[in-house]
C-alpha cells in the first residue's frame, strides 16, 4: 500500500568516476509502499544511481536520506542495517554453498535467522525450496536471479533495490521473476528497480524515471510513461 511518506529522498546527486561525472545533479523520490522504476540505455548511469544509493559508490555532492536518516556518507554495512537491501546486477551468488546457505546470508544482519521469512520466501519462489540444498553454481541462470532476489529479501528490508533482474534470461522465465517481484511488493516491501525490459518494469511499477547520459529527461506515473510517445519510440520499440 503506497502512502505518500517519503522512504527515500535524493537530491542533486553527483557522482564521477575520476574526471567523468556518470551521475549530473539527479533528484528523485521513492514513497513508502511504491514499486519505482528508472529506465535508460546501457551506459545512461543507472547501476552507478543505485551503486551510489546503497553506499557502494560515493557520491560527489548532494544527499540521500534513506527513512529520516542520511546516509550520503554511510557505508554499504551500515545502510543494509538500516533496512535497505540491494540484489546487484549479474546475480553474484555463492556457487558452492547452497541455495539455502545463500539465503542465509541474506539474514546475516539479522539476530535470529528467521524460518518464518526463509519459508515465506519458498513459497514466492518455489523452484528454490525444491533446489534448496543444491549448490548455487549448478542452477540456471533464472533460478539464480531468483536465488539473488530471495537472499536480498532475507535480510527483511525497507527498501529493495533490484538491478536488473531480467538481464539474459528467456522470456516465460522473466515473465517468473516480474510475478515475484510483484508479490514482494504486495506484502509491503517498497522496490526500485533498474531494468531493460521497459514494458514490463512500467507494468509493475507505480511511477518511473528516464536516464539518459547521467541526467533525469522524463518522470511521471508509470501509465503516464506507457502512454508517451517519446518514451514508446525510445523504449518500448513503438513507432508512430
Amino acid at each position: 500500500m503506497v502512502n505518500n511518506e517519503i522512504l527515500l529522498d535524493i537530491k542533486d546527486l553527483h557522482v564521477s568516476y575520476g574526471a567523468i561525472e556518470a551521475i549530473k545533479g539527479i533528484s528523485l523520490t521513492v514513497r513508502r509502499g511504491e514499486v519505482v522504476t528508472i529506465l535508460g540505455a546501457n551506459g545512461a548511469g543507472k547501476t552507478t544511481t543505485l551503486q551510489t544509493i546503497s553506499g557502494l559508490l560515493k557520491a560527489k555532492s548532494g544527499s540521500i536520506v534513506f527513512d529520516k536518516n542520511d546516509i550520503t556518507k554511510c557505508e554499504a554495512h551500515d545502510i543494509v542495517s538500516l533496512g535497505m537491501s540491494h540484489s546487484p546486477e549479474g546475480r553474484r551468488v555463492f556457487g558452492i554453498l547452497t541455495v539455502e546457505e545463500n539465503l542465509m546470508m541474506g539474514a546475516y544482519t539479522l539476530k535470529d535467522h528467521d524460518k518464518e521469512t526463509l519459508e515465506w520466501i519458498y513459497d514466492i519462489l518455489p523452484r528454490l525450496k525444491e533446489r534448496r540444498k543444491q549448490l548455487a553454481g549448478t542452477l540456471s541462470g533464472g533460478e539464480q536471479q531468483m536465488l539473488a532476489i530471495g537472499r536480498a529479501i532475507m535480510s527483511k528490508p525497507k527498501l529493495l533495490i533490484l538491478d536488473e533482474p531480467s538481464l539474459g534470461l528467456a522470456p516465460i522465465l522473466i515473465k517468473g521473476i516480474f510475478k515475484a517481484v510483484k508479490e514482494i511488493a504486495q506484502t509491503g516491501v517498497t522496490v526500485l528497480l533498474v531494468e531493460q525490459n521497459a514494458k514490463a518494469a512500467l507494468k509493475l511499477a507505480d511511477r518511473a524515471y528516464v536516464l539518459e547520459v547521467g541526467k533525469i529527461t522524463h518522470e511521471g506515473t508509470a501509465d503516464e510513461l506507457l502512454n508517451s510517445k517519446t518514451i514508446q519510440e525510445a523504449y518500448l520499440g513503438k513507432k508512430h
